[in-house]
């Protein structure tokens, strides 16, 4: 009987391969935080997470902004510059000329820039995650 219940308890105690924890996939995660009426149009605000396990020497994106209808409004390539690993930033751009009440949709339509050390260019679109913040605001790759 001791035996069994030695057993058991070794059994239950025991992690199965499946369930051990593994290191999580690198990511950039970018959140579409807010879009201001600035002087010359509108200022985009995003929140930045380097979590590709190194430093991005630069990083820059083509955005589409689109308009209330669905048309393109604006096609943009904004530049993140560097973004240390682990870090969290804040990153505003203004857009000339659109107002940000036209905005309905955000979206990464192409890397430009992934460069860091040792950092296959291709990471940054595969790990990349996107969230808005806005209601009636849609953001995503």
């Amino acid at each position: 009987m001791r035996l069994t219940i030695a057993v058991l308890v070794a059994a239950l105690c025991a992690t199965p391969s499946w369930a051990q924890d593994s290191a999580p996939a690198p990511s950039l995660a970018l959140e579409l935080n807010a879009l201001t009426p600035s002087e010359t149009g509108c200022r985009v605000s995003f929140l930045a997470t380097n979590k590709l396990g190194t430093e991005l020497t630069r990083s820059a994106f083509e955005i589409a902004l689109f308009g209330a209808g669905g048309g393109i409004e604006r096609l943009v390539s904004l530049d993140f510059k560097a973004m240390p690993e682990g870090k969290t930033r804040v990153l505003q751009f203004d857009i000339g000329e659109l107002g940000c009440d036209k905005v309905s949709r955000v979206l990464i339509n192409d890397v430009v820039a992934c460069e860091g050390t040792g950092l296959d260019p291709r990471i940054c679109l595969a790990g990349l995650s996107t969230v808005s913040r806005l209601a009636g605001v849609e953001f995503g790759v």
